[in-house]
């Protein structure tokens, strides 16, 4: 029996149902995809039937705001997945006359869209015969086969997509990338069940003991540590509480959302610190002194690069605030819930 016969009959017995298989919708497929990168697929699920109902198709995505899609994002993290879906369906529309790119390299040239996601697209909605090679197929196929190459890298892309092209049932390259998919994720798991696996006695990595360290993968930077003071001013007006947010509009983490007025300091700050430097901070900014400040406890934020350390500087005001920068805006404690936040600033609200 074949590679792709035995790896047909084990998906046949043991492949997932999902919302985003069997079917040839370019769009719903790129969706899926896109959601799906960096996230594990019990929480995709949700975000994906929300996206949809949201924006049935490519053109209701491309008449959406970045606000609105960034909003319905929340909480999934990596914000430029959304700003690049939102972007790649705005091409659809303007360059590709509202028609979805059919060919793989047509599909590569998405905003965002990676030769991964471009053969999942390509093999998914159109049948052609591109491997999909993600972290789970890297995996299976490197302790199959025994292969030390480092993994993340363009080298060892081509090196495993050569292999399975050789190997792939062509007249079917959606299902055998399905099955691959599932394979990997659900068999060959970092911590694999070989005795049920059909393809055990032709494992390189399970007959010469390999199996914990394939694949090889590079060595982690370690995360940078950051430290993050807000300040939450609150006053009453009308009977309604009110406060400041600004939009991140830099080129740095999170950017399109919103979050209350950011100090960022290179070191941890002691209570003393913060309270000083966050009067300064209000009166070279806004131009408004703050009373004595209440200071919360320290929020740790982890992001696959960064270690946020964050605090919240709250400060009872006896009016609005006279001058605020562009960026800023008064909001009610109502509205900010219409606004995009970081997972992180909705935590701190949770709790208030």
């Amino acid at each position: 029996m074949s590679f792709s016969q035995k790896l047909d009959s084990w998906y046949t017995d043991f492949g997932r149902s999902l919302p985003w298989r069997g079917i040839d919708d370019p769009y719903r497929i790129w969706l899926s995809e896109i959601i799906l990168q960096q996230t594990r697929i019990e929480q995709g699920r949700d975000y994906y039937h929300r996206f949809l109902e949201a924006f049935p198709t490519v053109a209701d995505l491309a008449a959406a705001s970045e606000q609105q899609v960034l909003r319905l994002w929340q909480g999934l993290g990596y914000y430029s997945r959304a700003r690049n879906v939102h972007a790649g369906a705005q091409y659809i529309m303007q360059e590709c006359r509202g028609r979805f790119p059919d060919t793989y390299e047509g599909i590569l040239r998405l905003k965002g869209v990676g030769r991964y996601t471009a053969a999942a697209i390509a093999s998914f909605a159109f049948r052609l015969p591109y491997p999909v090679i993600d972290g789970n197929v890297y995996r299976f196929i490197s302790r199959l086969h025994g292969i030390a190459t480092p993994i993340g890298t363009a080298a060892a892309y081509n090196e495993f997509e050569a292999l399975l092209l050789k190997q792939m049932d062509c007249r079917h390259p959606d299902r055998f990338n399905a099955a691959l998919m599932d394979f990997g994720s659900l068999q060959c798991k970092p911590r694999p069940d070989c005795e049920a696996c059909p393809f055990a006695d032709e494992c390189v990595a399970l007959r010469t003991g390999r199996i914990e360290l394939l694949p090889v993968k590079p060595a982690k930077a370690r995360p940078k540590d950051r430290w993050f003071y807000y300040l939450h001013p609150r006053w009453q007006e009308a009977g309604r509480e009110y406060t400041v947010m600004q939009q991140r509009t830099d080129q740095d983490i999170w950017r399109g959302l919103y979050q209350f007025p950011l100090l960022e300091a290179d070191r941890e700050l002691s209570d003393g610190e913060l309270q000083q430097a966050m009067r300064r901070f209000a009166e070279e900014n806004f131009q408004f002194p703050i009373p004595d400040a209440q200071c919360s406890p320290t929020f740790l934020h982890q992001l696959t690069h960064r270690t946020i350390h964050a605090r919240f500087v709250q400060a009872q005001l006896p009016s609005r605030p006279t001058l605020l920068p562009e960026n800023m805006r008064c909001l009610t404690a109502g509205q900010i819930k219409d606004f995009p936040l970081p997972r992180l600033i909705d935590r701190y609200l949770r709790q208030l």
